[in-house]
């Protein structure tokens, strides 16, 4: 009787211990289901996140004037001849061709610096002084950053924008204006840098009394008209052979995922790997790639811009309230259609616009006697209005 008793009591043992190993199993797995909730809800909150950091822009017009904390007034001038100080450790990189009225020419890219005078500029030397200029962060001038230590990727992002993006480089043209002692300055934009003047221009347009912008970077508006972007354009006119290894530069180019496991020399030669593929799609239109326009080249300075505009804006509105006297200069053979130089002479409210017959992108050089005669007659023109 005893050891049926102790029988029945082991049994009850039993059951209850494997009562409980199932219950504690069942605790587990919704342990485990939970924790897989959460973290697709995080991977999809870092997906989602990832791609609202990198779709809006981190530039917008009247960022800079209202924003306190940017001193506008350049520092003392410490570094000689060749350079301008521009903040504390930030310096760029110039120089000068001719004599009167100032001029800045703003080099494209972005962070592909100008190596030598514009030829096209050349017998305007008489009436204007023609100053150059390496952006931030590319050229001879400074490049502030080299590798970020932290993994922070918004952080990373601000301090970008802050130090070599949209807004640093409209600052320092701001600032090279005090420089000169123009109350108002004449600007030379050309592709990138016709971008970038466009953006000055729409921040301090009391500042500016006429522009110049040639074969403008086609970034006014994103995201763009399908297969109308630079890449789209290089990518129709490669030789087939070509096209697998340029797609695999692009996977590259825009990995923003890992960007900020680069150093800056890293970026240079990967920003450099794009004037290849720029070259074979020139020669394709029987055009060549100017030698001085791809030396030098930037960085950080060049994913700066990238996130200064984000996946998705319109500067339209702000550059259409700008009055001053544009031209806008398109090259009948560049990569880049008519269409897309055609939305800077519409948005502008006081545009001209004027192309050149067998010229590209770089029509300076292409044709330098037909762009010094419309250029020399736009500022003719501009100086008797004033």
């Amino acid at each position: 009787m005893r050891i049926r008793k102790q029988r029945q009591s082991g049994s009850n043992h039993t059951i209850k211990y494997y009562f409980l190993i199932e219950k504690e199993v069942q605790m587990k797995r919704k342990i485990i289901i939970s924790v897989v909730i959460v973290l697709i809800i995080l991977g999809l909150a870092g997906y989602f996140g990832f791609q609202y950091m990198i779709s809006r822009p981190l530039y917008e017009p009247g960022m800079i004037r209202e924003n306190a904390s940017i001193d506008l007034a350049p520092p003392q001038q410490i570094s000689g001849d060749n350079f301008w100080d521009m903040e504390k450790d930030i310096r760029l990189s110039y120089y000068h061709e001719g004599e009167g009225r100032n001029v800045l020419v703003i080099h494209g890219g972005p962070g592909f610096p100008i190596g030598k005078p514009l030829t096209g500029l050349s017998s305007l030397t008489d009436n204007y002084r023609f100053y150059y200029y390496d952006q931030r962060g590319c050229g001879k001038s400074s490049r502030p950053i080299d590798r970020f230590s932290s993994s922070n990727f918004y952080e990373n992002t601000q301090t970008l924008e802050k130090t070599l993006g949209l807004s640093a480089q409209i600052s320092d043209i701001e600032r090279i204006r005090r420089l000169l002692g123009e109350e108002k300055v004449i600007l030379i934009g050309h592709s990138f840098g016709a971008f970038i003047a466009s953006l000055y221009a729409a921040e301090f347009p009391e500042r500016v009394s006429a522009m110049i912008l040639i074969a403008p970077a086609n970034v006014l508006v994103f995201p763009q008209e399908e297969d109308t972007g630079l890449f789209e354009e290089i990518r129709n006119l490669l030789p087939e052979k070509m096209l697998a290894e340029y797609d695999d530069y692009l996977k590259r180019y825009f990995d923003f995922e890992t960007i900020f496991d680069k150093s800056d020399d890293d970026l240079t030669k990967l920003n450099f790997e794009l004037v290849k593929y720029y070259a074979a799609a020139l020669n394709r239109k029987s055009v060549e790639l100017p030698e001085s326009h791809s030396l030098n080249n930037g960085g950080w300075m060049v994913q700066a811009m990238y996130f200064s505009m984000g996946m998705k804006h319109d500067y339209r509105p702000a550059i259409g309230k700008v009055t001053v006297p544009v031209l806008v200069l398109h090259g009948t053979n560049d990569l880049q259609s008519e269409e897309v130089s055609r939305i800077y002479a519409d948005t502008f409210p006081n545009a001209s616009f004027k192309t050149i017959a067998n010229a590209g992108h770089f029509m300076f050089e292409d044709q330098p006697e037909q762009f010094s005669k419309l250029v020399s007659q736009f500022l003719a023109g501009t100086r008797q209005a004033n």
